[in-house]
């Protein structure tokens, strides 16, 4: 996945300003004779006894996420109300664009100087937990230091990765089918709703497709999270344990599905579909006018918005809403080896459980995870694209199945894997089952 909402491509990296420090005392420790006076947080005793301040109490934590400018700021105004609240704790702030995000993770890790805090995502998190890189939080969680009980289970739950918790869900988010609303109106054709099967979708983007002289739908043959729910609703997975949960013939079938979409004029052309394909969440076809939908989260609903003048909708992908999920948009996750372990992470629960920092968040990395703040966000939204994504997604929240198990490592491979073999097949280059043996291996390959 990807992340919840993307960040405009090409953002540079940055390094952000460090906040002034003042000596005020919600976070003081003293150090007198070699002996550590345990941290306080928050006025209670931290957990753990390997945090370490400078003399003088003061903590810096670094931290590095991936986002466009808007999420910059926004993050750095929250992690400015955590100084505020505790003077003694100020922040190196990193962040950049997601192309190239992770190999740089990879790379501060491998060298030794990882940030206490990270943003990741379903992509890597097993794979950074298998490394050990990444704190168990379950201490935290079991002794309340770290606040989930306002959490869906399954929501915190998608964060456990062999019994460990690795990564705390920065937000909630599903998948979403955005469709263009005004050109629908506009020529007389009815809207997407829940609960139309595939076949019945693509027999609607056929018709869009002749009325409109737009291409009904995007070609989601390439775009893992709708081949996921598809598999889902076939009794499938994408995982299974530490293998594939599917076949060739599960991936042939989805192949042809789409090959008999594109037959019928319901898609765009190949270079289109590639185009669609290989771009960030602002030059999405549906918002470009090259297809009157696109397959996203819905959480990116907003993103969407301010790249077209048209109106825009959202349901759920097509077939049994259910196989949908309350997924992690993107974790939190603390350094194993941080020197400042408790401080970290009563930085985790501040971003997940404050009510101001949470307002100010919005629905930038989901939904807030907390759903008692979910409802106070929701309450206080104005921007009626934001609106539209808390209300589409609290209303699927009522069909959502349980959670399928973090994606195993190598899933990333797994997801540029499918693009490739998917676009083997809308070129015409191979035939479905020929792409599908294709990826099948390369997948085998990948989480090897």
């Amino acid at each position: 996945m990807h992340p919840a909402t993307p960040p405009t491509a090409g953002a540079p990296a940055r390094q952000a300003h460090r906040t002034p420090v003042t000596r005020r005392g919600f976070l003081r420790r003293f150090l007198a004779t070699a002996v550590t006076v345990p941290l306080l947080l928050g006025g209670a005793v931290a957990c753990g006894s390997d945090d370490e301040a400078g003399s003088d109490g003061k903590v810096e934590l670094s931290i590095f996420w991936w986002g466009g400018d808007a999420r910059a700021q926004l993050t750095e105004q929250a992690l400015e109300l955590y100084t505020k609240k505790n003077p003694n704790v100020t922040f190196k702030k990193t962040w950049q664009a997601n192309q190239g995000y992770f190999d740089k993770l990879a790379t501060l890790t491998a060298g030794g100087s990882p940030p206490d805090i990270f943003q990741i995502d379903d992509n890597f998190l097993t794979e950074y937990a298998a490394r050990n890189t990444t704190l168990d939080l379950n201490e935290y969680k079991d002794n309340g230091k770290l606040d989930v009980s306002k959490f869906p289970e399954s929501l915190w739950q998608y964060g456990v990765v062999d019994g460990k918790l690795a990564g705390l869900a920065a937000g909630e988010n599903t998948q979403g089918l955005v469709y263009n609303k005004s050109l629908l109106t506009k020529n007389g054709l009815p809207e997407p709703t829940t609960g139309q099967s595939w076949e019945e979708h693509i027999a609607w983007a056929e018709e869009v497709s002749k009325k409109a002289k737009v291409p009904g739908t995007m070609d989601a043959s390439a775009v893992d999270k709708a081949f996921w729910v598809w598999l889902r609703q076939q009794g499938k997975d994408l995982y299974k344990g530490n293998d594939l949960g599917f076949t060739v013939e599960d991936v042939t079938k989805w192949f042809e599905l789409w090959k008999g979409a594109r037959d019928r004029g319901a898609t765009p052309t190949p270079d289109v579909i590639h185009e669609g394909n290989a771009t960030d969440i602002t030059k999405q076809l549906v918002v470009t006018g090259k297809a009157a939908t696109s397959w996203v989260w819905v959480n990116q609903m907003p993103e969407l918005k301010k790249n077209t003048n048209d109106d825009l909708g959202v349901v759920a992908y097509p077939g049994d809403p259910s196989a949908q999920w309350a997924r992690a948009a993107m974790y939190w996750s603390v350094f194993r080896g941080s020197k400042h372990k408790d401080v970290a992470v009563d930085v985790l629960n501040f971003l997940v459980n404050d009510q101001e920092v949470v307002k100010l968040l919005g629905t930038d990395r989901g939904l807030p995870s907390n759903l008692d703040l979910r409802r106070v966000v929701s309450d206080d939204v104005t921007d009626p694209a934001m609106k539209l994504s808390i209300e589409v997604e609290t209303k699927l929240a009522e069909t959502f199945g349980p959670a399928p198990q973090v994606p195993i490592k190598g899933h990333s491979k797994v997801r540029a894997e499918l693009t490739k073999a998917a676009e083997e097949a809308q070129y015409g280059r191979l035939t479905p089952a020929q792409a599908a043996e294709q990826f099948y291996a390369a997948c085998k390959s990948a989480i090897a």
